[in-house]
């Protein structure tokens, strides 16, 4: 049980820790090198009666008591009793505390803020080299000292969002010869790179070996589209060709078979002419033969 308290203890301090160094790194003003910068107590009811004091890391830099200055060790105090810094140096950096206190002593206001004073961003240099073994464009976005830095880039007018690394990779197949800037920045200021030109000249089995598999599906099915709708179309001409050669087939098979159906009905025809009339001469005697046999003989 004891072992498990003082486990608990640690625990307990080491987040204490942990938390007094979160708000130690937190920083309430930001600055950069050389510049100025004015911490804010804006107090609108500060008269000459007020005792005005600033500190800096727990050390006086300002002290004011019935329109007298004790200390006075860096800045200007304004009207309303704000500390204004100038040429500001990486020393200047710290926690800044303010009390106004009335002439019986009791506080009239109080203002507390951590300072981060920042060097100034160099100017990038943005570089590229053309990958075609793996279809890519390798940009960097090169400067000095790039710990703490925030990158951004442009790609033609548009700024990239989710892109915020140092260096980055685009798809050959997505180059279309636009223009490319990348940013770099800290807290208070900000550095453009020159545009740069993106132009990768490959050779013929680089740009055939690039194709996105989106651009390769859209080729197959064109070209699978185009041979389906030629099939098609031979189909539809073999159909037409076969129809007209059996409609020909047809036709000359009737012209050939009308000659012999006319012989035939000539020929049948007379046959039965003849014998009809061979039949009526036969039945109908003449009149010499019936006078014989009108005579008996």
């Amino acid at each position: 049980m004891g072992h498990f308290a003082a486990m608990v203890g640690v625990i307990f301090l080491l987040g204490l820790i942990n938390l007094s160094a979160a708000n130690r790194d937190t920083c309430d003003l930001y600055a950069a090198v050389g510049l100025s910068v004015t911490l804010p107590l804006d107090f609108d009811g500060l008269t000459n009666a007020h005792e005005l004091k600033w500190f800096h890391n727990n050390t006086v830099v300002f002290h004011r008591k019935q329109n007298k200055l004790i200390v006075v060790k860096t800045g200007d105090i304004s009207p309303m009793g704000s500390l204004q810094l100038k040429n500001l140096q990486f020393s200047d950096a710290g926690t800044y505390q303010a009390d106004v206190l009335h002439p019986n002593n009791s506080i009239a206001k109080k203002w507390s803020g951590r300072l981060c004073v920042q060097g100034k961003v160099p100017k990038p240099q943005l570089t590229y080299i053309c990958d075609f073994e793996f279809c890519t464009v390798n940009l960097n976005c090169i400067v000095t000292s790039p710990e703490g830095l925030v990158f951004s880039w442009t790609l033609g007018k548009k700024t990239l969002l989710n892109q915020t690394r140092q260096t980055w990779s685009i798809s050959l197949s997505h180059l279309k010869g636009e223009n490319v800037m990348c940013s770099v920045g800290n807290k208070v200021n900000r550095e453009n790179s020159d545009v740069v030109r993106l132009t990768c000249k490959s050779p013929t089995w680089a740009n055939l070996h690039c194709f996105t598999f989106k651009t390769m599906a859209a080729v197959l099915a064109g070209a699978g589209g185009l041979i389906l709708l030629l099939l098609i179309i031979i189909i539809i001409l073999c159909c037409h060709h076969k129809r007209a050669k059996t409609q020909m087939r047809l036709t000359n098979k009737v012209q050939l078979r009308m000659p012999s159906l006319n012989k035939q009905e000539s020929g049948s025809i007379s046959p039965d002419y003849e014998t009809m009339h061979g039949t009526e001469d036969y039945l109908s005697p003449s009149p010499n033969e019936c006078l014989l046999q009108q005579k008996g003989v």
